[in-house]
């Protein structure tokens, strides 16, 4: 089967710090925390690493390593770092004959501090990926792709959005989207005016409390059902954003009001919820060594994606995208820990899992 994986490309600096060489602080009124460093101060890592990341690399080694054909759209710069970039799509046998190289912008490249939970903080300069166009979009590279996966972007490549999500469709394509946070908030329209062509949405807890305002404003005034005793938390609380607030089975019903099949909602450690035709299915987060959790939802999305593809049911793709998420943040880079199909099914076949069917 072939895949087309449309985002970013990048170079990640990841840099791994003893919990005694960085402090961390937590308010208790708040998610947030926060790594602090001394100012002035030369600190010493335990491990400071490069590795080739971004969205639409990450998903298509993921689906390479399942066996398919993935070929990926990004822009990167004219330098060593593109090479880089090259040379790790050849060796994942990737198809890289739409990779661009702009005169006029880097290479992305994300810098990772990582200590404590190991929940890094990152500084990222997009460069070349800020610049996709319709002229990176030819038909030939959409033409008999059975899955199309649009990853985050950002500036001139968020406004594409629509236009490769239409392409997607137009070649017949199962059309999966990952919008980004700063995506969903500066165009939040036109995405939900996108999904009409969408056949998967994948967003995480905050990315959908981002929405909530929109979703809110539409949906009926009824509370959902009282959830089961013994339901995942997400389901007891439901999301808020913007003053608003929303059960969580009347915002996933909300979205698929606009036109797609699918749409999860991934909540970390606290697993993941997938509304579709078949009702809406929690599954839990597996146990996991965790290095990094870079990655790992890019790991989630493609790996689901493919196995919905391929026909089967949403609880095993949803245990099959857990199986190789919990690989991925167990190593710090990005694709190191991506699972081939026997390791997949391996390790699915070990796992005694309890989805929850909520509707």
């Amino acid at each position: 089967m072939r895949s087309l994986h449309v985002g970013s490309a990048m170079i990640d600096i990841i840099s791994i710090v003893a919990a005694e060489n960085i402090e961390r602080m937590t308010f208790s009124n708040d998610t947030r925390s926060f790594l602090m460093l001394e100012a002035g101060r030369k600190v010493p890592a335990q491990s400071i690493t490069t590795h080739v990341g971004g969205g639409a690399c990450n998903t298509a080694v993921a689906l390479s390593r399942l066996s398919w054909e993935a070929g990926v759209i990004a822009r990167v710069g004219h330098d060593l770092n593109a090479g880089a970039v090259r040379e790790h799509l050849d060796r994942e046998r990737v198809d890289a004959t739409w990779l661009a190289e702009a005169e006029d912008a880097a290479t992305g490249t994300a810098v990772m501090v990582a200590s404590h939970d190991r929940n890094a903080s990152i500084f990222v300069h997009r460069g070349a990926n800020e610049g996709i166009g319709p002229e990176n979009l030819p038909d030939e590279a959409f033409a008999g792709r059975d899955f199309v996966h649009i990853a985050p972007l950002s500036s001139r490549s968020a406004d594409a959005f629509g236009l490769i999500a239409q392409k997607g469709r137009k070649a017949g394509a199962m059309v999966v989207a990952n919008p980004g946070i700063r995506h969903l908030t500066s165009r939040t329209q036109a995405v939900l005016q996108a999904l009409a062509d969408i056949d998967l949405l994948s967003i995480n807890r905050v990315e959908a409390e981002a929405l909530v305002p929109a979703i809110a404003a539409r949906a009926e005034e009824a509370p959902d059902p009282l959830p089961a005793q013994g339901a995942p938390a997400l389901l007891k609380s439901g999301l808020s954003g913007g003053g608003f607030q929303i059960g969580l089975l009347r915002f996933l019903d909300g979205l698929r009001a606009f036109g797609p099949r699918y749409v999860m909602v991934t909540d970390g450690t606290d697993g993941a919820w997938l509304a579709g035709p078949e009702g809406t299915i929690w599954h839990p987060a597996l146990p996991a060594r965790v290095a990094g959790t870079a990655g790992a939802g890019d790991a989630y999305n493609a790996t689901l994606a493919a196995a919905l593809t391929e026909g089967r049911a949403p609880e095993r793709a949803m245990l099959e995208a857990s199986v190789n998420a919990a690989s991925v943040v167990s190593v710090v880079d990005t694709t190191a820990g991506l699972l081939d199909r026997a390791g997949i099914d391996a390790r699915a076949a070990s796992e005694a899992v309890n989805a929850f069917q909520a509707a």
